[in-house]
C-alpha cells in the first residue's frame, strides 16, 4: 500500500505518518507539504527513512499534486489553513488553500482513480448551547469564520465529487486534537509554553468555551478505521468525550506544571467565539468498531506537557513570532 498524506508535516498530519509507519509496516508512506509556517520536516524526525518520502508541493497547484496522486494508491487530505484567528485576519489564505487545493486534489484523485479520504473539523457545524445535542453526521452546517466556512466549502466539494464523478471517497470531521507537534499558536501549546518560559498564560473572556478534546494518537487510529473500512460517501465524527471549558484546561495545565490556579491573566475575546462544540462518535463506534485509547484527559495532558518540556528546540524557534502576533491583537 502506498499512501500520499497531504499536510503530512503539520500537527496532525504527521501525527498520522508516525502512526501509520508504526501501525502498516508494509506501507509507505509520502508525505506532501508546502512547509508553510506550520508546516515542519522536524516533526518527522524518527522515523525510518525507508519508510516514507518527502515532496514539498502546493496542494493548489495542479502539476504538484496530480504527479503525486498518480503516484499512491490512496489520499489522507489534511492539508489545510487551521487558525481561526488567522482567518479573521487574513481569509484569503483559507479560500485558496482549503477551497481551491481541496479541488486540486479531488479532480487529481478523479483522473487517476484514487482512493480519498478527507479530514474536516467539528467546527463546520457552528456552535452549540451547553444543553444541545452533541454534533452528528445529520447535524447541518452552520460555520461561523472564514477557517469554518472554507472547511464547510471543502466537504461539500467532496461529497458532490463522489455523487457526481464516483470519486472513492470518505470524510470526517474531529473535534479539537491536542499532543505532540502542534504549533504554539494553538490553545494549550500555547499556555504550556508560557509558563515554561516564565510568563503567565492567557484566557479569552471568562474562558466558558467548551470544547471536546481527543489526542492526536486516537484521531490517527480513526483515520486509519475509516480508510480500511469505511463506507464509500459516508461522513464519520471522530470524539473521545473529552468536552472541558477553556478555563478547566488551562487551570488543569497551570497544576499540572505546579501553578497556581489563578495565575492567569484574562484578556479580551476573540470575536464571533463558538460556545461550545461536542461529537458523537456513536457510528464510528458501531460500524466500524473504533475506540479512542486517551480516555483519561489528566494523563493525555501531562504526557503532552512532557514532550514540550523535552523538546524546547522543537518549539522555541515559533514562539517569539506568535507572541508578537497576539501582543498586536492584543490577546
Amino acid at each position: 500500500m502506498k499512501i500520499l498524506v497531504t499536510g503530512g508535516a503539520g500537527f496532525i498530519g504527521s501525527n498520522f505518518v508516525h502512526y501509520a509507519c508504526r501501525e502498516r509496516p508494509d506501507w509507505h508512506v509520502t508525505v506532501f507539504d508546502a512547509l508553510t509556517y506550520a508546516g515542519n520536516t522536524k516533526n518527522l524526525e524518527g522515523l525510518d527513512e525507508s519508510r516514507y518520502t518527502f515532496i514539498k508541493g502546493d496542494i493548489c497547484s495542479e502539476s504538484d499534486i496530480e504527479q503525486a496522486v498518480a503516484d499512491c494508491d490512496a489520499v489522507v487530505h489534511f492539508a489545510a489553513e487551521s487558525h481561526v484567528d488567522n482567518s479573521l485576519h487574513g481569509p484569503w489564505a483559507f479560500v485558496n488553500t482549503n477551497i481551491v487545493g481541496t479541488y486540486r486534489l479531488l479532480e487529481a484523485v478523479r483522473k487517476h482513480n484514487k482512493r480519498l479520504h478527507h479530514i474536516s473539523t467539528d467546527e463546520v457545524y457552528g456552535d452549540l448551547e451547553p444543553s444541545d445535542p452533541k454534533f452528528s453526521e445529520t447535524t447541518p452546517y452552520n460555520p461561523s469564520s472564514p477557517y469554518s466556512a472554507t472547511k464547510a466549502g471543502s466537504d461539500h466539494l467532496v461529497r458532490a465529487w463522489v455523487r457526481s464523478f464516483d470519486v472513492q471517497a470518505t470524510l470526517s470531521n474531529c473535534s479539537n486534537n491536542y499532543g505532540p507537534y502542534q504549533h504554539v499558536e494553538k490553545f494549550i501549546p500555547r499556555q504550556i509554553t508560557e509558563i515554561l518560559g516564565g510568563r503567565r498564560p492567557k484566557l479569552y473572556g471568562e474562558g466558558k468555551n467548551i470544547r471536546d478534546w481527543i489526542h492526536a494518537e486516537d484521531h490517527s487510529s480513526a483515520i486509519l478505521t475509516i480508510l480500511e473500512k469505511g463506507k464509500i460517501g459516508d461522513t464519520y465524527m471522530v470524539g473521545a468525550n473529552g468536552e472541558k471549558t477553556n478555563k478547566e484546561v488551562l487551570e488543569l495545565v497551570l497544576e499540572l506544571m505546579g501553578k497556581a490556579p489563578e495565575e492567569y491573566d484574562s484578556v479580551p475575546d476573540r470575536p464571533g467565539h463558538d460556545l461550545r462544540y461536542a461529537i458523537d462518535a456513536t457510528k464510528l463506534h458501531n460500524e466500524l468498531g473504533w475506540q479512542p485509547k486517551y480516555t483519561d484527559f489528566r494523563g493525555g495532558l501531562q504526557q503532552t506537557i512532557d514532550w514540550y518540556r523535552n523538546n524546547e528546540g522543537w518549539w522555541q524557534p515559533q514562539k517569539a513570532e506568535t507572541e508578537a502576533k497576539y501582543k498586536e491583537l492584543g490577546r
